[in-house]
């Protein structure tokens, strides 16, 4: 989507709107930490994010593999900074390029600041001398695939402080191509305002979108405003010198004087602001909090479909995903990358024509054997990996090896079923509650187009002991609503069901459109998401010493356990999949490996769906 587009709806609606800048890490870490916090910040609901150019060699090869991140795997409506700087004609093509196919369709084109080791801004050879140039040839080459975004110097800009030179240069750019502004940051809003009453008056009429950087820490602060020349308001210093030594109340102070700050922009009719995070969440969602801003129940995060969409070349129009990627959606993304097309979701068979392997980066377990260790403890039976999945239900950790998400709202409807579950050794990686015809703008189950309507069938996926999966399979037989499909490790497929095809699990209803049918159950899906649910495992066995309990309880689970699915078809009926369950509970729950039998760590054996008594709750 285009930015002009977002713009234009914020001023048509009345709703303002938000969006973030990052810039890329220098290590590898700090890379990955960064995708990990951009992914929770998509939590407070930015229109877009911006990633800035780094000039030269790695830094650039690394904002373009960031575009590809976030787009693809994070869904992030991203625009993608560009600069002369030691660009050449064939480098800003190659980076061009690199972001259609990530399928990003905005640009923030830029002259960029003169490399370090140089005072003053030179043209590389071959390349684009001023912002301008290279407006006119992404134009060119692309036509209106991209929106482009330009910069705006309300206090002028390092190498020139002619403010009428700088409006020419400004046009210039706009009758280029360019359809959009972004302002360096300020903190004297009259100015700002003294200069878009400027820029109008010059016959500029595209959106104007101001920088807003908040304030974590009083010396940053400073540094910034100096390195920009930017004009501190009166009494900001005085309200902030008397705190100057504690963060903390630098960080409530500063988020009030910002947010007066935006409240005037937005009193002034500009309903867009842009935030220069510096890629940490703090000061930013403070100042979202100050305008009560930031997503709550009563003011959810709007969901287009139930799961997040990615944005990559080619999946934009993709609305059903099997429900087994629920709890891993980057991981879908992955193995799917490669498709040539995505399911339509109308009613007909949706399946693959492959899903890719499980050796891809960032399929398999993430984070290094001691981290994991340190996240899931050294579970030494059933009984203590039951624990870590209550916990995980309660909040009391947020991942699994199972899920790379902490557990969602809705799990709240059915928690204490889950927790039950987890009790007697069935073991739950993923579930959702029935549901039946909420509208579609509900606080946690909407999703979709307003004025639509949403229904969900009950299901349920567990990883069940050789020991109870033949009396779950001959009690099953006994309620025609639900379908089931289990399998091992090792392939042996069992089903109720004689239909390959997809089993709608979520779908909506809306005012003229089709019914959506955005997560599905099917066989063909279901086997290479097994592959890819016992690789997790192993992976997580692998994290402790050979031999050791910890080692061989995991492992012997992935050997001889099974990944059973239950769906109950009645969506009037929410409790039924529980009720076939109760009273099952997992033979030798406490048993360590090596040991004849007894209880570890103060875990006994439940009795007749008796609690755990050392269970965390």
């Amino acid at each position: 989507m285009h930015i002009r587009e977002m713009l234009a709806d914020a001023e048509r609606t009345g709703n303002p709107s938000f969006s973030f800048e990052y810039f890329p890490p220098k290590t590898a870490q700090g890379v990955q930490n960064l995708y990990d916090r951009m992914d929770r910040m998509y939590q407070f609901g930015p229109k877009f994010i911006d990633i800035t150019w780094g000039a030269g060699g790695n830094i650039a090869e690394l904002t373009c593999e960031m575009v590809v991140q976030a787009q693809t795997y994070l869904g992030l409506e991203t625009c993608m900074h560009l600069t002369c700087t030691d660009m050449g004609e064939d480098r800003v093509n190659d980076a061009l390029q690199r972001a259609y196919k990530a399928g990003c369709t905005n640009i923030l084109a830029l002259r960029g600041d003169p490399p370090r080791e140089k005072e003053k801004w030179e043209a590389t050879e071959g390349g684009f001398q001023y912002a301008r140039d290279l407006v006119a040839h992404i134009r060119k080459l692309y036509g209106n695939h991209f929106d482009i975004g330009v910069a705006g110097y309300p206090e002028g800009c390092d190498d020139n402080k002619d403010e009428d030179l700088l409006l020419d240069h400004l046009k210039e750019k706009v009758d280029m191509g360019a359809t959009f502004i972004v302002t360096q940051m300020f903190y004297d809003v009259d100015n700002f305002l003294r200069w878009v009453q400027k820029v109008r008056a010059k016959g500029i009429t595209i959106p104007i979108v101001p920088g807003i950087m908040p304030i974590a820490t009083y010396g940053s602060f400073l540094r910034r405003a100096n390195h920009m020349n930017c004009k501190i308001p009166d009494g900001w210093m005085e309200r902030l010198e008397s705190v100057k030594n504690d963060d903390v109340a630098v960080r409530e102070i500063g988020k009030t004087l910002v947010a007066d700050m935006c409240r005037k922009i937005l009193a002034a009719g500009i309903p867009h602001l842009h935030f220069y995070t510096m890629n940490l969440a703090q000061a930013t969602r403070m100042v979202l909090d100050e305008l009560d801003w930031m997503p709550s129940p009563n003011r959810p995060l709007k969901q287009t479909l139930p799961w997040k969409q990615s944005l990559g070349l080619g999946r934009r129009e993709e609305d059903v995903r099997p429900i087994f990627w629920r709890n891993r959606e980057k991981s879908y993304v992955k193995r799917t990358q490669d498709w040539d097309e995505f399911p339509n979701g109308r009613w007909g068979d949706s399946r693959s024509p492959a899903f890719g392997e499980l050796d891809a980066y960032g399929i398999g377990l993430t984070g290094t054997n001691e981290q994991n260790r340190k996240k899931w403890g050294e579970p030494k039976s059933i009984a203590e990996i039951a624990n870590l999945f209550i916990r995980y239900l309660n909040k009391g950790i947020e991942y699994l090896p199972w899920s790379e998400a902490p557990v969602a709202s809705e799990a709240d409807l059915i928690k204490d079923d889950l927790i039950d579950l987890n009790k007697r050794g069935l073991l739950t990686i993923n579930s959702q509650p029935a549901v039946n015809g909420v509208k579609s703008t509900h606080p946690i189950h909407g999703w979709g187009p307003p004025n639509g309507y949403v229904y969900q069938k009950a299901y349920l996926e567990l990883l069940v002991s050789p020991d109870v999966f033949p009396e779950i399979r001959r009690r099953v037989k006994d309620h025609p609503d639900l379908s089931y499909y289990a399998v091992t490790k090792s392939g042996n497929l069992e089903t109720n069901t004689s239909n390959e095809g997809p089993n709608a699990v979520t779908w909506g209803v809306f005012p003229g459109k089709e019914i959506v049918q955005p997560t599905i159950v099917e066989s063909i899906s279901f086997l290479a998401w097994k592959d890819e649910a016992f690789q997790l495992g192993v992976d997580w066995a692998r994290c402790y010493e050979a031999g050791s309990p910890s080692r061989l309880v995991i492992g012997e689970m992935m050997d001889n356990w099974y990944l059973v699915n239950i769906v109950n078809n009645n969506f009037h009926e929410p409790r039924t999949i529980f009720e076939v369950l109760s009273g099952l509970t997992v033979q030798d729950l406490n048993k360590v490996p090596g040991q004849a039998n007894g209880t570890t760590n103060g875990f006994h054996h439940p009795t007749n769906g008796a609690e755990a008594s050392a269970v965390p709750q």
